[in-house]
């Protein structure tokens, strides 16, 4: 992956007792082996590196830096140039027409958006405007109704149930989904063509996926001949290691990245902020975007109500729930700036909290509120473990954790001192700092 390659070259300069001009080319080169692996177009590396070196080895460097923290620096800001600026999306009434070929995933992408703008207050309204595919309007309806937005389609051709869905709209947002094809053609440029002058949309976004790499770009200057496109919406970019390469190419052409897709599900939708991409490339911690997803978490679950019941194994299964909607537990270690977790680890906890669920949901009402009776019962022990799927000795292990997380949660509301520390960790504090 992409990340990873970069922060083993920063890695190697910054494990040397002694920065010099012979190890700022090492790292250059280094670079330029990851980004190129990463399938950034050649020119774009070239440019980078002889700006990296310019700067690094030329330019003056500020008194509170060392050499190495200036190079890390330069090499960060640089990045941050080559995958583009950041977006600021509109949060007001604007009409939103998206666009891209086929596997691109527009209809999931325009759900996406829906439950975007309705958590910022908005009322939404999605249009299912892709008569080419038979399955996406269904698609898009059962979406509409997941996120809580107004869905609207008739059997007709694209442009015309645009204009019918306007007649009546009184949404703040609407969200146009066209449909795709295989590759650009005439006949795509037409209907696009067709619904922009009905529509007349403030945002044109094209839908790519990030395994595409420098394909992007073309994709973006294509579409852009045709409907003038205002945003680019990266998808797959939590697995791919060829996204560098789409945000890079996508830049080129003088596009805007708008959002990335990070995960499959429906929150997993962040705004493009150059700087925190480049910053989780290199293992910074991306606290802000983490905090963000707590406080939404927070808002849909009401965790203030769980606090205040006490921890109990039904309260813990709520906070289960709530910690998932943050997303995989790779991308909330890398917002935390943890990015060496080994994947078969994260995977082995992914699905120890599967498993956890499963017991959970195998327990009667009580037992959830006082795991005592699981304890002193083994009848109860042997239901549990059938009803999940799982051992008995997973059940033991499982209410063992759960009696960690019990005491800890004590030791948080008695010990002041502890909890300050946990608060300020939080916030991205080390523990010694007011």
């Amino acid at each position: 992956m992409l990340g990873d390659k970069l922060r083993e070259a920063i890695a190697k300069l910054t494990g040397k007792a002694y920065v010099d001009e012979a190890a700022v080319k090492t790292l250059i080169k280094d670079l330029q082996k990851v980004l190129l692996a990463s399938d950034v177009n050649v020119k774009l590396v070239f440019e980078l590196s002889k700006r990296i070196e310019e700067r690094a080895l030329r330019s003056e460097k500020k008194e509170a830096l060392t050499l190495k923290e200036h190079v890390v620096k330069v090499v960060y800001e640089e990045l941050v140039r080559l995958m583009g600026d950041s977006y600021t999306p509109r949060i007001d009434k604007h009409k939103i027409l998206l666009c891209g070929l086929y596997g691109s995933g527009k209809t999931t992408t325009a759900a996406k958006l829906a439950k975007f703008y309705k958590n910022r207050g908005l009322s939404v309204l999605l249009v299912g405007a892709d008569v080419d595919r038979p399955a996406a309007q269904e698609q898009l309806r059962q979406l509409a109704e997941k996120v809580g937005a107004r869905f609207y389609t008739t059997k007709a051709d694209a442009a015309a149930i645009v204009r019918e869905a306007l007649k009546d709209a009184k949404e703040d947002v609407i969200i146009v989904d066209s449909a795709g094809r295989n590759a650009f053609d005439d006949q795509l440029a037409a209907e696009l063509k067709a619904i922009y002058e009905v529509l007349k949309p403030e945002e044109v976004f094209l839908v790519i996926t990030g395994d595409i790499g420098q394909v992007a770009g073309k994709q973006a200057a294509e579409f852009n001949s045709i409907v003038p496109i205002s945003g680019v919406i990266a998808t797959r970019m939590d697995g791919s290691g060829k996204g560098g390469g789409a945000l890079s190419a996508v830049a080129a052409t003088g596009a805007k990245i708008a959002f990335i897709g990070v995960g499959e599900k429906i929150d997993d939708l962040e705004i493009y902020k150059s700087e925190k991409f480049v910053g989780r490339l290199l293992g910074m911690p991306d606290l802000e975007t983490l905090m963000e997803k707590i406080k939404q978490v927070a808002k849909e679950e009401d965790l203030k109500k769980i606090e205040s019941e006490g921890l109990t194994i039904e309260t813990f299964y709520e906070q289960l729930k709530a910690a998932k909607k943050l997303g995989p537990l790779g991308n909330v270690f890398s917002m935390l700036g943890v990015n060496n977790i080994p994947k078969d680890v994260l995977q082995q906890s992914e699905e120890k909290l599967k498993k956890y669920e499963a017991m959970i949901n195998s327990m009667t009402k009580a037992e959830k509120k006082d795991p005592k009776l699981i304890r002193s019962s083994k009848g109860r022990l042997a239901r549990i473990a059938k009803g999940s799927g799982c051992s008995e000795n997973d059940v033991r292990e499982f209410l063992s954790q759960f009696e960690k997380v019990e005491k800890m949660m004590e030791k948080f509301q008695k010990d002041r001192g502890f909890r300050t520390k946990m608060e300020k960790m939080l916030k991205g504090m080390p523990p010694g700092v007011m």
